[in-house]
Parts: C-alpha cells; structure tokens; sequence
C-alpha cells in the first residue's frame, strides 16, 4: 500500500507539473495520496476510525486519522480489491457484507493495515463499520474506544456525547501519553472552520446552471474532506475548487466536458472502482451528476473555544445518523437547491442502512417531483459488475427525464 501511495503521488506530481495539469480533481487526489502514505510510511501516529469521528481533534493531539473505508475505497480505486475480498471471504465473511468491510477485513488479515496508536469506533453510520472496527482491535491488540452518536439533536443528546469525546481524550492520554493543548485545539477549530466556509462556497457554486463541476469532480468530497480539517491543506484545496468553479462561471459556465441538459442528484456511495457509467452519462447523454448526498454542510460554525459542543453537534447532523425523515428532508432540500432533474441510487451491497431505505428516498423524492432510480451494484467488488445492464438502464432513466418537464420549472 505505501508503494502504490507513493507511485500515485509521483505520477500525480508529473501531471500536477504539466501544461494544462493542475486541476482540481488532481489537487484532491494528491492531498488524499499523500494522507494514505502518512498512514502507512511508519513515521506518523496512527488513529483508524468511524466515519464520523472528529478528525481535526485527532489531528490536533497528533494523529493521522482517518476512517478505514478509506482503505477500502483506496482497494477499489486501485485495482487490487478482488485479493482482499477473496481472503475475506476465505476467512468466512460472507459475499453479501459491504465490501468496504470486506476490503478492510482482507487487508487486516493480510498485514496490510498498519497497527495504530488509537482506534476509535463510532455507532454513525452503521453497525458493520462497528463490528469492522472490533475486529480491528481484537486482531491487533489494541484498546477499541467506542464513541455512541446519538440519533437525534436535544441538549440532553449533545451533552451525552461531549461527555463521550471528553472520555476519549483522556483514554487517548492513557494508551499513548499524548495530551490535547487547549490552545492547539482552538487554532485546528479555526482552521476547521475556515475550510469549511470555503467548502460551502464551493457547493454554492456548484449548484449555478450550469454547474461549474463536472461528474467526477466532487466524488467522495463531503466524506473525505473532514479527514483534513483542521490542516492548512484543507483550505487551501477548497479555495483551489473554489476559484476553478467561480472561474469556470466567469468564463460562460458549464464544466467544459458536456452540454449539461439533465442534472442528477447521487445518492449515498459512488461506484470506487474505474467504471465507464458517469463517463458515458456525461459525455454520452448530457447528464451531470450535480451534487453527492454528503457534499452539503448540515453543522454551523464551530466555536474554538468550546469546541466539543460544537464537534458534538456535528457528528449528530450527519445525514447517515437519526431517524429516515431526517435523511429523505435533507435529500429533498438538496435536490430543490440544485434544481435536479433525477438522483441515481447505487444500492450498494451489503448496505443494510442504503438499500434497506431506498423505497422510502425514491417516495420522499417522488413528493418532490424527482425520480430515482435504484441500481443493484456493489460500489467497491467489481466481480459482479453488470456494465451492460446498467448502461442499458441508465439510458432509459435520462430518455425518461428529458421527456418529462422539469420539476422546477
């Protein structure tokens, strides 16, 4: 794994240096190669994670956190996945467990998880990332600190978790002597709140008709961007796809890829491994994938001075955390600020939490006047990939949408 960071940064750095290189999209890849290759270079103290653990505290006391999709994410994207999953599923996980878990489970069990300083557990967004990270701390032999996500946002709530992040830091100080610097923790705050008033411009931005951003441009972007917080990198990276967009909106609009003529809204996981579907959707058929579900700010400003309250509320607004109501209201307010045409749902194998609500979101978007359409994928095992299937349906849900008048207008 540091090999394949390492050549993925060298091999980004040359293209990053080239005329008409430096974009966006490059930027980002480079920032989260080179956070793959802290984690696994042996020089950095480690903290794997949930999802919605809070980075930019973990990076304040010391740690290059990151929550262990990521690895399986890297897997996917890299071409190597089918190694790990296939020793997963030696190993007696069965086929139908999310194959993020799956990718983690095969790498852990091949020594290719580097053993961390800290694992810290979160109940957001689901029970498999839990038991994933249980397994983690029995192979490796590591204290596991479990952090509970409450579902709802009462003060009773926010006051129950604080008391859970205060608990952490000093279970934190126990197992590996590092101590948080209040002063510290308010400059990462600082910092963390100036990415993120830079990361909401560039979803303003992208939400203009039509959209600065191209498909692929802000994948994984709402997901992966906390995992910086707190870093200078942060900022600078969102002001990169800041002055991109606004530039690209001086200039005329558009994304210069395609014609935008419908506009989707992408729920929950895209697909990790190299696939030619959003490819084809863009070029082929006009449609731009506008928005990702978790590309939209649901916390407010953090105050550095009582900094958990305000972590604690954040990791509570998740979308994946509450009750379905929470989650389809957030879809609906996301498709009316980008004026979608439709949303595409990759109902991800092995997601209990996304396929198991997928009706409810195609009725709560359907209120709206926004189709959806429902993919039977696997977002990170391309072993059952079905490109010719899915290609044939999506052809049919952009004909269906181009045909029907816009719900906005």
């Amino acid at each position: 794994m540091l090999q394949q960071f390492e050549r993925t940064i060298d091999a980004l750095e040359a293209k990053l240096a080239a005329p008409q290189g430096n974009t966006p999209r490059r930027r980002y890849a480079l920032e989260f190669a080179r956070l793959g290759k802290r984690l696994y270079d042996g020089r950095h103290p480690v903290a794997w994670c949930g999802v919605v653990a809070p980075f930019d505290l973990l990076n304040a006391m010391g740690f290059t956190s990151c929550f262990v999709e990521f690895v399986g994410a890297s897997l996917a994207s890299s071409g190597v996945v089918d190694t790990f999953l296939d020793r997963a599923e030696q190993d007696g996980l069965v086929p139908d467990m999310c194959a993020y878990h799956r990718a983690v489970a095969g790498a852990a069990a091949l020594g290719m998880m580097p053993v961390p300083q800290v694992l810290v557990a979160t109940s957001c967004p689901c029970f498999a990332g839990q038991a994933t990270m249980e397994n983690l701390a029995r192979l490796m032999e590591r204290e596991l600190i479990f952090l509970h996500v409450p579902l709802e946002q009462t003060p009773e709530a926010v006051r129950y978790l604080v008391d859970q992040l205060e608990s952490m830091i000093t279970q934190i100080t126990a197992l590996t002597g590092r101590r948080l610097d209040p002063d510290k923790l308010a400059r990462t705050i600082e910092r963390s709140n100036r990415a993120v008033a830079v990361i909401e411009e560039v979803f303003e931005l992208a939400a203009h008709i039509p959209s600065p951003s191209a498909s692929r441009e802000l994948k994984d972007f709402g997901i992966a961007m906390p995992l910086l917080f707190g870093r200078p990198e942060a900022i600078e990276l969102a002001q990169v796809f800041r002055d991109a967009f606004a530039g690209r909106i001086r200039s005329g609009g558009g994304n210069g890829v395609t014609k935008e003529r419908v506009r989707l809204l992408w729920i929950q996981n895209r697909i990790q491994f190299r696939e030619p579907l959003v490819k084809m959707l863009e070029q082929e058929l006009g449609a731009v994938v506008v928005v990702d579900e978790l590309n939209h700010v649901t916390w407010d400003p953090i105050d550095p001075q009582n900094p958990l309250e305000g972590i604690a509320r954040r990791m509570i607004s998740n979308p994946f955390n509450g009750p379905i109501e929470s989650r389809i209201s957030k879809l609906q307010a996301l498709a009316r600020r980008y004026r979608v045409d439709g949303a595409i749902n990759p109902c991800n194998w092995g997601c209990r939490q996304g396929a198991g609500a997928r009706g409810l979101m195609q009725t709560g978007l359907a209120e709206i006047g926004v189709p959806v359409l429902n993919l039977e994928v696997d977002c990170v095992d391309p072993r059952s990939f079905a490109e010719g299937q899915l290609r044939t349906r999506l052809e049919a849900f952009v004909e269906m949408l181009e045909a029907k008048s816009s719900p906005w207008s």
